[in-house]
């Protein structure tokens, strides 16, 4: 079904967060994004993710990886968006990569499966990566 402006609303903020913490380099806060398990795809890899520990020692290590290519900063566009159920969307997010200077330096894109835990917050629990653009 067509999400609400408000479901934009909060996917958007929740990506924009998300996104701040992966680039921060703290693993603990982008891990909380997350919910487990989980499974993580792509067109080489299927990764299954059994602890928050997994996702805080991936991302924790996240910030050096963009620095060593010069990229500081990203944001959350989002591309498609989803509302299957009351508690599951699917969200198609391209992560422009930013440098020092401010430039875009390609970027990559993903779709993620988020879900509303019992406490109502969304969080994720599949990632298809679509891989980095050329």
């Amino acid at each position: 079904m067509k999400p609400s402006r408000k479901m934009i609303d909060e996917v958007q903020g929740f990506l924009d967060d998300w996104s701040a913490a992966i680039t921060s380099g703290d693993g603990h806060a982008a891990a909380e994004f997350w919910d487990v398990p989980a499974l993580v795809l792509g067109d080489d890899m299927a990764r299954p993710v059994a602890s928050a520990t997994e996702i805080e020692k991936f991302f924790g290590g996240a910030r050096e990886q963009y620095n060593a290519k010069d990229i500081t900063g990203t944001r959350a566009v989002i591309l498609g968006l989803e509302e299957l159920t009351p508690k599951i969307a699917l969200v198609t997010v391209r992560f422009p990569w930013i440098d020092s200077k401010g430039d875009e330096k390609g970027g990559e894109t993903s779709t993620y499966t988020l879900h509303r835990d019992a406490a109502g917050a969304l969080r994720i629990r599949g990632a298809v990566m679509h891989g980095a653009e050329n």
